[in-house]
């Protein structure tokens, strides 16, 4: 009796369970892919409009060629979305949310997220008003 009840206190144990790997929105196979965001003086931001998955983790990796004083603002897509880290030249940042990002130099920047809520946003550099400033993103 003894060393059945040492066993069930052993595999109730978290360091036994993560034996098994992570499972939710930290497993391997919940992760998608999402093509890299460029801000650059009078070019497109991306090569065409993003389609998510709700549910899943993405790495949004924004890069900056320092051509220009550049941000990119969408308070609705980053009202949509759960961040985990932001990172900025190797350090990690855990924002409660954020409504826009801005390069005053070159420089890359990681956004890890949760796509949550289903809709269609925008990713705009603000002030500008042609279409290629502008990314269109799709949670589904």
């Amino acid at each position: 009796m003894l060393r059945l009840t040492a066993l069930l206190i052993a595999t109730a144990s978290p360091v036994f369970a993560h034996e098994y790997g992570f499972a939710g929105i930290l497993s391997n196979d919940n992760s998608g892919e999402m093509p890299e965001l460029t801000l650059s003086s009078g070019q497109p931001i991306a090569d065409g409009p993003i389609t998510l998955e709700s549910g899943k983790v993405y790495e949004m990796e924004i890069e900056a060629d320092g051509s220009a004083e550049l941000a990119l603002a969408g308070s609705a897509f980053f009202r949509a979305i759960w961040i985990n880290e932001i990172v900025i030249n190797g350090l990690e940042i855990r924002p409660y949310g954020i409504e826009s990002v801005e390069f005053d130099e070159a420089g890359t920047m990681e956004i890890e997220f949760l796509a949550i809520k289903p809709g269609r946003y925008e990713l705009r550099q603000p002030g500008s008003s042609g279409d290629t400033q502008a990314v269109q993103i799709t949670i589904q």
